[in-house]
């Protein structure tokens, strides 16, 4: 177990496995945004299906500790690489050849998405199952915490709301692109050959994830243009 936080492979093990947590969460609830795009009832329906309910907290519980385990090794792993490196760090070197801008930045990458997740809760999360959890049937914003439509329809009518997110989902494809193909090689899945097609794949993937969210934001938003 000692090995698991004191090896350097042991450590980027945690990360990979806490990081399936955050790519976890990504397609659940990219799935559920898909069924926006086309039904604001089948999507309250899921909104009404998982609410408050003991499954729902579980699933809730698990993701989010494993998306707060990530973040907290990584802070804990970047802040003993920068005192190993001591000095080093202030030192101009060349950009080092096959070594990707986001390999380079995966924390800084991470506090970005970090502070766009504790947003995006409070714009969903607190206006939804927290909500429902205080035995509550309507939200600040003065509509049922099970219309989950509503709040996406009115948060991308505003333009501000549409850029941060936009520039958010930015950042999680960064950090998706060099974290998912960095998981495979942890456990041993990438070698001279497959290395280029994990690559590849989860490129693609990272791509078509955060295409479909960028989908809900600019769909809604001309939504609401065409509404005025």
């Amino acid at each position: 177990m000692a090995n698991l936080f004191s090896s350097s492979i042991g450590r980027k093990l945690v990360m990979s496995i806490s990081g399936c947590f955050l790519i976890l969460f990504l397609l659940f609830h990219l799935t559920m945004n898909i069924v926006v795009l086309f039904s604001a009832e089948s999507y309250n329906a899921i909104c009404a299906f998982l609410g408050a309910n003991w499954y729902a907290l579980v699933g809730t519980l698990v993701l989010a500790a494993g998306v707060a385990l990530h973040i907290l090794y990584a802070t804990w792993l970047t802040l003993g690489n920068r005192r190993a490196r001591g000095e080093q760090r202030y030192a101009v070197t060349a950009a080092e050849q096959g070594v990707s801008w986001a390999s380079k930045n995966m924390y800084i990458l991470g506090l970005v998405i970090a502070c766009g997740l504790l947003m995006h809760l409070y714009n969903f999360w607190y206006n939804m199952q927290l909500v429902e959890l205080r035995g509550e049937h309507v939200n600040a914003l003065g509509t049922s915490p099970k219309n989950g439509a509503a709040l996406i329809a009115g948060l991308f009518s505003q333009p501000l709301y549409c850029v941060i997110y936009l520039v958010w989902l930015t950042a999680i494809w960064f950090h998706l692109t060099h974290g998912m193909w960095s998981m495979f090689q942890t456990v041993g899945w990438a070698n001279r050959k497959w290395y280029p097609r994990l690559k590849w794949c989860a490129q693609a993937i990272a791509t078509l994830m955060m295409l479909g969210f960028a989908a809900v934001v600019i769909v809604f938003y001309v939504r609401s243009l065409e509404v005025v």
